[in-house]
C-alpha cells in the first residue's frame, strides 16, 4: 500500500462548539475512528450521529488503543498541554486547536515531546489554511503591495463569552498567526490595553499593538461585547492595500490603489479604487484536516507546526503582561517565562 493509500484512524477529543466541526470533517473524509469528551454522554451522542465512530469513555482508553494513529484536541485551552503530552508519549500524532497551550514553556515542552517521540505536532491556526489568506500571502510575496507598512485586524462580536480565558486569548491567536506569517518574523515589542466588564480579571475587550524591527506595525482589536460581528484584516503596503473581510457575504477580499502625491508641499490623495480579488472557496477547516492527514500519512512537516504555535504564544504572553501592566511596553524576546498567567 502506498503512502497516499493509507487511511490514518483519527480520534477527536472534545465534541463541543468547535470540536463537532472536526468530527464532521474527519467523518466526511472517512478517517474518523472515535470521539472522546469529558462530559458524560456527549461522545456517545456524537458517535450515534456519525455511524461507525467509537465513543471513548476515558482519555486512557484513547491512548491505549493501538489502532489509533492520531488525535485531534479541541478541548478547553487549559487542557491542551496535558492531553497533547499524554498523546505524544503514547505514540500518537497530534493536532491541537489554538492556542497550543497557555504558556510558551508548556508549548516548548510539547515540542520536545514531539521530537523525542518522532511524532507530528500541529496547531490549528485556521486562518493559515483560508484560501483568502493564502492568496494575500501570494500577492505580498509577488510584490503587488510593495513594502509592508501596517496591518490591522478587528475580530468583534456579541458573545460567545468565555469563563476560562479572556478575549485576547480566545480571539487574537487567529490574527497573530496571520500577522506573523505576513510579516515573516516576531515583533520586538508589544503594548496592550483592555477592560473587564462582565467578570473580574477576564478582559472582554483588548487592543494590542505590535512593533516590528523593520518599523512596520500592527494592531489587533478583539471584543465579545460588540453590537455586530466584524472580522476584518487590512494590510497596508507602500504600493497598494488589501482588505479581507470574512464577515461579508461577497467580495471578501479587495485590493485598493494607494495614490498619494506631494505637490508644492501639499499631499494629494486620490480616492482608493477597490478591485475584488478571486480566491478558492474550500472550507478552511476541511483544508486543515486534509493537510493533517497528509502529514500523518507522508510524515511531512505541517504548514502550522508546533513551533508556529509557540511563536504565537510568545506574542500572546507579552500582550497579556502589557495588559496586566495597563499598557506598559513589553519586549517579546524577554517574554518567554514559566509562570501561568491570569487569563
Amino acid at each position: 500500500m502506498s503512502l497516499r493509500e493509507r487511511r490514518p484512524r483519527i480520534c477527536v477529543a472534545g465534541c463541543g462548539h468547535w470540536g463537532k466541526n472536526h468530527v464532521r470533517n474527519f467523518h466526511a473524509l472517512g478517517h474518523l475512528h472515535g470521539v472522546f469528551d469529558a462530559e458524560a454522554g456527549r461522545a456517545e451522542a456524537m458517535a450515534v450521529q456519525h455511524d461507525g465512530a467509537k465513543p471513548y469513555r476515558a482519555w486512557e482508553d484513547v491512548l491505549e488503543d493501538p489502532v489509533l494513529e492520531a488525535v485531534v484536541i479541541a478541548t478547553p485551552a487549559e487542557t491542551h498541554s496535558r492531553l497533547a503530552l499524554a498523546a505524544l508519549h503514547a505514540g500518537k500524532d497530534v493536532l491541537v486547536e489554538k492556542p497550543l497551550a497557555l504558556t510558551p514553556h508548556d508549548g516548548l515542552e510539547m515540542l520536545e515531546a514531539a521530537r523525542r517521540t518522532d511524532r507530528i505536532l500541529m496547531v490549528g491556526h485556521l486562518l493559515l489554511y483560508h484560501p483568502a489568506v493564502l492568496r494575500m500571502q501570494e500577492m505580498l510575496e509577488a510584490g503587488e503591495l510593495g513594502r509592508l507598512e501596517y496591518i490591522y485586524s478587528h475580530r468583534l462580536s456579541m458573545g460567545k463569552i468565555r469563563r476560562e480565558e479572556n478575549a485576547l486569548w480566545s480571539f487574537a491567536p487567529h490574527d497573530i498567526s496571520v500577522i506573523l506569517m505576513l510579516m515573516g518574523w516576531l515583533p520586538i515589542q508589544v503594548t496592550a490595553v483592555g477592560g473587564a466588564y462582565l467578570q473580574p480579571n477576564i478582559a472582554d475587550v483588548t487592543v494590542s499593538n505590535l512593533l516590528f524591527e523593520t518599523g512596520a506595525r500592527a494592531h489587533i482589536f478583539v471584543s465579545w461585547l460588540h453590537p455586530y460581528k466584524e472580522q476584518r484584516l487590512v494590510v497596508i503596503g507602500a504600493k497598494k492595500m488589501l482588505v479581507f473581510e470574512d464577515s461579508r457575504p461577497d467580495n471578501k477580499l479587495v485590493l485598493f490603489d494607494k495614490q498619494i502625491e506631494l505637490t508644492n508641499g501639499v499631499f494629494e490623495v486620490a480616492q482608493p479604487k477597490g478591485t475584488p480579488v478571486a480566491f478558492g472557496q474550500a472550507e478552511p477547516l476541511r483544508l486543515e484536516c486534509e493537510h493533517f492527514l497528509e502529514c500523518v500519512r507522508e510524515r511531512r512537516r505541517p504548514r502550522t507546526p508546533g513551533e508556529n504555535g509557540v511563536e504565537v504564544l510568545r506574542v500572546l504572553q507579552a500582550c497579556q503582561r502589557s495588559l496586566q501592566l495597563n499598557g506598559e511596553p513589553v519586549q517579546v524576546s524577554a517574554s518567554l517565562g514559566h509562570e501561568v498567567l491570569v487569563l
